[in-house]
């Protein structure tokens, strides 16, 4: 069998590379409670011909921390706009392709048949119509947990409940505890909630006991240029919205 000449040979050595580099992925940090709805995007994505993107899921807290330690990050999505304001004050996000794409609600849920009466409002004892642990987010860095103090403080039952809220690690955690009854409460997003046949949702925060639930999404500094195209594509695309519909999410107005 005859040698490659040496030029061409050193062609495909040098091209190997970029070559390589061509065909990775478009890499994807995302809350959590995205996991379902991105993993059904990505499929419509390469159903459209594209290669497969890279997803990693956990809290916003986590992912935000690691993209500014330097992960290797194209695109950020994150539950709350606290954590993208972070990364964006660090020069670690592309500004200006900063888009709040979705919205979400807040929900209380008990494991399925564990129902008890509970009233939304200030001056109803919430502590005491239940026994045991509320699990949400860790309630200082996690969204959910964040958005879940908010709420409990407006209806005065934070206190009350002081020494039996569990703090997990993201919100899909918290899910798992009360899907398994080691949990009797828990504080989700609504399409968190909707994805499981063990729990069910016993009422739903007002809207007005904590801030919007917003999640923006952005390109990270020097994101590979597909990177920019899977954007577009989660922004414009009807196939794109009508997952994140049917999956509960609000599409937000661009």
């Amino acid at each position: 069998m005859r040698s490659l000449p040496r030029w061409l040979l050193s062609v495909v050595l040098l091209s190997g590379p970029l070559l390589l580099r061509a065909e990775e992925p478009v890499r994807v940090f995302a809350a959590a409670s995205l996991t379902n709805a991105l993993n059904d995007v990505a499929g419509r994505w390469q159903d459209s011909d594209h290669p497969a993107p890279g997803l990693t899921y956990a809290a916003s807290s986590t992912l935000a921390r690691q993209i500014e330690a330097g992960a290797p990050a194209d695109l950020f999505a994150s539950a709350d706009l606290a954590w993208m304001d972070y990364l964006e004050k660090r020069g670690k996000i592309a500004s200006a392709t900063r888009v709040n794409l979705l919205g979400n609600e807040l929900v209380l849920i008990v494991p399925k048949g564990r129902r008890f009466p509970v009233e939304m409002k200030a001056g109803f004892d919430f502590a005491g119509a239940f026994k045991g642990k509320l699990c949400t987010g860790e309630s200082g860095v996690v969204p959910v947990g964040i958005y879940a103090k908010q709420s409990l403080e407006a209806l005065g039952w934070w206190a009350p409940l002081q020494g039996r809220i569990v703090g997990t690690d993201d919100v899909r955690t918290a899910l798992a505890f009360v899907e398994r009854g080691e949990c009797p409460v828990g504080i989700v997003y609504a399409t968190d909630a909707a994805i499981s046949d063990k729990v069910e949702i016993l009422d739903r925060f007002p809207a007005h006991t904590h801030k919007p639930i917003v999640y923006p999404f952005a390109l990270v500094k020097n994101a590979r240029p597909e990177a920019r195209v899977l954007l577009d594509y989660l922004k414009t695309s009807p196939d794109a919205t009508a997952v994140f519909s049917r999956h509960g999410f609000v599409l937000l107005k661009q």
